[in-house]
């Protein structure tokens, strides 16, 4: 409402000033003049004080002393436009009458109409009478009068204000909703509106009022007071309702204390405290609560073993320079559920990052610092998960490529050190196989990584592109060795405190594309062909391995020259890789695309079928001398269909490796997707039998503005729901309504809640008012 409000007796002010700029000019007159006719040119002049007005009559009356612009009359003063039929100005009241009519353009593009308007030479006084205005962003405000009673107040009449369009077939139908204000009282020297007899609408029937609010004019950018309210549901909290007040401490520093009331819980206090420099800001979020009935939560889990919890957030990013940032997110909590219980902003994922960091960016490098602690966020008191992740202190990383040619090429390189420590042994037996993502202890490595490559094209239309790199890391260890009295290590773990390798790779890709053009098609059918030669990897699963653990072998990596994710493992021995590119483009709309191959260990050991701590080339498809075929192909069609398909078949008999497809419609009314997961048996990691998973999502438009929208996550398998949301929403260009519900299924109980529900009111220009997380990608 205070957006209203400011907008209403800024626009109309406007008005007025371009009726004073006319006083201004019709007082200039003297006894001498009888008609004059002066041009209005189509831009302002360069003099910004200059006011031209055009009439088809303009009568000087001598014995009443008035000076009358009849016709079709124009004004341009300072890029403010008035319009009206008539205009009057009389020197012995000092007034300036406007009727007929009236039309003001602002220099922003907002239009004011009104029938009459009457001030004074100096301001002092005046009225609009029957005022519409229509703002550049299509909202509408409507009044009866607006008055100025003074120098310093002004005062509108029967305010009306909405952001909702008229309707086109019935203009005089209620819009979805307004705002209406009996009085609207503007103070200039309290910078403050006062509202009296205020109400909201919908649909014409009001549903809130409030006798009188006072709120900051359009010239105050931030003022304390009280912001909407939301309002929450969930399974294990009960309903919450949170009045959020908001206060101004310093111009460059709030406050937004924000108490949630909840059914089951009780009382959680949050704040968060922002503060802005010269060259960055800062956030303090900090809450806290004593829960009423922490026993409704699972026995045995961290958010039911206790009463007092709490947490603190800080938050900086600071620029140095224009280059240069430096920042951090820090934050600790009584105990590793508190934050993802209560959906703290910013805070219920499963696990938060802590970090602090110092990164530059140049046109073609790139440098970045920074330190880790993983605080992961589930019910398991005894924080083991948490305890199993790597203290980092620090990751550096610096990426560079020289700006001219080396020897007609491109030259790039990287340097990466990582320094972490872990508190404990993290170690599991999966299937057949145990592994070790975390070694007790302190490693440090720094890594070293140039790469040359060259462009060559044939006249033929060959293109050749051979590649040179180097690599070199050294390392310090200080991990003792990954075994206990339950977890042995199949492979040799280096136990020295030193250690060095180094990689050195001569490769060549060669391809050959080539253009087919048809009648209503064209195609680029492409064949590549890699290989790379180099020696086999040193120390293979000898060496702790922190960031090479996760790794997935599909049609988007086949070409790639080292497979491995990170730094800690490193693709050894002669490897080759063949594949074909396709694209095809097809007048009628459709649209191909595909790529396929396989890759061959040629010589060397394998590095894929290596023992390391986690197995991590293992049932890869690349752990064989000949790989696992991979393919993708996407398919476009001219009436929304759209198919994504990407497949690993096993080398030996063709059997589903993996499998990840998804089946796409997409139109004005429907937006429907089905993806389908499968992956193979993998006995080594655990999973003795196929996996299957679907993902249905599917959003429905009917009724011009309303969504009925749904998403499921099915194991085929086990036969049950993973998780599942259905909502209904409402959209506008003035107005949001969406209310869902999510579930969860929740074995482990590592969330609070398995259920929640979110709803969203949302007016534009005026705020919302929102129930549970409604900024999830379901609304």
């Amino acid at each position: 409402m205070a957006v209203m409000n400011g907008a209403i007796v800024s626009t109309v002010r406007t008005a007025l000033l371009a009726g004073v700029a006319a006083c201004a000019f019709f007082a200039a007159f003297d006894s001498s003049v009888a008609q004059e006719v002066l041009p209005l040119p189509d831009q302002q002049s360069d003099d910004a004080t200059r006011l031209y007005l055009s009439s088809n009559q303009l009568v000087y009356d001598r014995d009443h002393k008035k000076v009358t612009a009849s016709g079709a009359v124009k004004i341009n003063y300072k890029g403010h436009k008035l319009v009206a039929d008539n205009v009057t100005y009389d020197q012995a009241s000092g007034r300036l009458i406007a009727d007929g009519k009236i039309e003001v353009v602002e220099p922003d593009g907002n239009k004011i109409y009104a029938d009459k308007m009457d001030v004074t030479d100096d301001f002092g006084q005046g009225f609009i009478n029957s005022l519409r205005i229509e703002t550049t962003d299509d909202t509408h405000i409507a009044a009866e009068s607006g008055q100025r009673v003074n120098s310093t107040v002004f005062v509108l009449q029967n305010g009306v204000y909405t952001a909702c369009k008229p309707c086109a077939d019935q203009p005089e139908k209620a819009p979805l909703w307004q705002v209406k204000a009996r009085k609207v009282i503007e103070n200039g020297e309290t910078h403050t509106v006062r509202l009296e007899g205020t109400r909201l609408e919908l649909f014409g029937m009001p549903i809130a009022y409030l006798p009188f609010i006072e709120v900051p004019d359009h010239t105050v950018k931030r003022k304390s007071g009280f912001l909407f309210p939301t309002f929450s549901s969930a399974q294990n909290l009960g309903f919450g309702a949170t009045v959020p007040y908001y206060y101004v401490i310093n111009p460059s520093t709030d406050f937004t204390f924000s108490p949630t009331v909840y059914s089951t819980q009780g009382l959680l206090l949050t704040g968060e405290l922002r503060q802005r420099f010269d060259n960055g800001t800062h956030t303090l979020q900090m809450a806290g609560i004593s829960q009423m009935k922490a026993k409704v939560f699972a026995a045995g889990t961290s958010d039911s073993l206790r009463t007092q919890r709490g947490m603190v957030r800080s938050t900086g990013n600071f620029q140095i320079n224009p280059r240069w940032t430096f920042g951090w997110d820090v934050m600790a909590q009584t105990d590793n559920n508190f934050s993802r219980t209560y959906s703290l902003k910013g805070l219920n994922s499963s696990t938060f990052t802590n970090q602090i960091y110092l990164t530059g960016l140049g046109k073609r490098n790139y440098f970045d610092v920074r330190s880790y602690y993983f605080d992961v966020q589930d019910a398991d008191p005894k924080n083991t998960a948490e305890y199993q992740q790597a203290f980092v202190h620090p990751v550096l990383d610096y990426n560079a490529v020289l700006d001219k040619p080396v020897a007609g090429g491109e030259l790039s390189y990287n340097l990466n050190f990582t320094n972490l420590t872990h508190r404990g042994l993290a170690a599991y037996t999966a299937g057949t196989t145990t592994r070790f993502p975390g070694v007790r202890g302190e490693t440090s490595r720094l890594s070293a990584d140039a790469q040359w490559r060259r462009r060559f094209v044939s006249d033929g239309g060959l293109v050749v592109t051979p590649v040179l790199a180097a690599r070199a890391d050294a390392f310090q260890i200080g991990m003792k060795a990954p075994s206990s009295a339950t977890y042995t290590y199949a492979g040799s773990f280096y136990s020295g405190v030193a250690a060095t390798r180094s990689m050195i790779t001569a490769g060549t890709e060669v391809s050959y594309p080539f253009l087919i053009t048809m009648p209503g098609s064209q195609h680029i059918i492409e064949p590549v062909g890699q290989i790379f030669i180099r020696p086999d990897e040193q120390m293979a699963g000898r060496l702790p391995n922190e960031d090479s653990q996760s790794f997935v072998f599909d049609a988007t990596n086949l070409f790639d020259r080292d497979k491995f994710a990170g730094y800690d493992r490193i693709e050894g021995g002669t490897r080759a890789n063949l594949g074909i590119r396709y694209k095809g483009t097809f007048d009628s709309g459709y649209s191909v695309n595909a790529i396929a191959g396989e890759s061959f260990q040629v010589a060397g050991r394998n590095s894929f079928a290596q023992t390391d701590l986690v197995y991590a080339g293992w049932n890869s498809g690349l752990d064989k001398k000949a790989s696992d075929y991979v393919g993708m192909i996407n398919v476009q069609t001219p009436f929304g269909l759209g198919l994504t398909e990407s497949l690993r078949l096993k080398k030996e008999n063709f059997q589903v490796a993996r499998l990840d497809s998804t089946l796409s419609y997409s139109s004005k009314f429907y937006n429907v997707a089905a993806t389908y997961s499968r992956i193979g048996a993998q006995p080594e990691y655990g999973a003795a039998e196929n996996r299957e998973q679907i993902i249905l999502t599917n959003s429905v438009k009917f009724k011009d503005y309303w969504k009925l929208y749904g998403t499921v996550s099915y194991d085929l398998r086990k036969r049950y729901l993973n998780s599942s949301t259905v909502g209904l929403s409402y959209e506008d260009e003035c107005t949001i309504f969406a209310i869902g519900f999510t579930s969860t299924r929740d074995t482990s109980n590592n969330s609070g809640s398995d259920w929640a529900v979110g709803a969203r009111l949302t007016f534009r220009t005026l705020g919302d008012v929102r129930v549970g997380d409604a900024t999830s990608s379901s609304f």
